[in-house]
């Protein structure tokens, strides 16, 4: 049990977050916005307590949330975590989106794409390794985030397609395989930056992103 905590500790640490639009119907809204709210307030203690000293109990306080409340909507706490794999699902559907109806270079879209998926796991190295330690340890999570990686690489493989179309993305690349190894990249340097801690998130993904663009541009891009 967290000591001392409070909501506004727990609101001050919350992280704008990018939602595909909310259920029209009063009480279906209602409902997304309490588990959003559920989200936040764990991610905020988890971030400045580490999951294992995080209960339901101190999320459901901070969220001035009932904990009955609470298992309408995830079975465990580790369960709040799976929003995460949403969040970055509908990033990776705008970014998919954006590109279809506009012209930004390619490698603009890519990088931006990269740097916003590192935005939830990269607040703190504490918090991207409970992250990562949640999806690996439990199954119900990893399932869930295996069905939002599965969709998310098809939301990539769509923008690298356009990309190719373009002349921007080496054609002879398959553009699953070019999908599923910018995930790994992302994933990858999350992980190490949360060992080592320095440099800063921002400047390990720079490197990394620099590394994969050389790797599927087009010759001469």
């Amino acid at each position: 049990m967290i000591n001392g905590h409070s909501k506004e500790s727990a609101a001050a640490g919350r992280t704008k977050i990018t939602q595909t639009p909310l259920p029209t119907g009063r009480r279906e809204r209602r409902a997304a916005e309490t588990r959003i709210k559920l989200f936040r307030t764990a991610l905020a203690l988890i971030a400045e307590h580490g999951l294992a000293d995080v209960t339901v109990e101190d999320i459901t306080e901070a969220a001035d949330v009932g904990k009955g409340t609470f298992f309408n909507y995830f079975p465990t706490k580790e369960h709040v975590l799976g929003v995460m794999a949403e969040i970055q699902l509908g990033k990776l559907e705008e970014a998919a989106a954006s590109i279809a109806a506009g012209r930004e270079p390619m490698h603009e879209v890519l990088h931006k794409l990269v740097e916003r998926l590192a935005e939830e796991p990269g607040r703190s190295p504490r918090l991207a390794r409970a992250l990562i330690s949640s999806f690996l340890g439990n199954q119900g999570v990893r399932e869930i985030l295996k069905r939002k990686m599965l969709e998310g690489r098809k939301a990539i493989a769509e923008v690298v397609r356009i990309g190719q179309e373009r002349g921007e993305i080496n054609s002879s690349l398959k553009k699953e395989v070019v999908a599923m190894q910018l995930l790994q990249m992302m994933l990858g340097t999350v992980l190490l930056w949360s060992l080592h801690e320095k440099p800063a998130l921002s400047q390990w993904i720079e490197n990394s992103f620099d590394h994969a663009w050389r790797a599927i541009a087009a010759p001469g891009k």
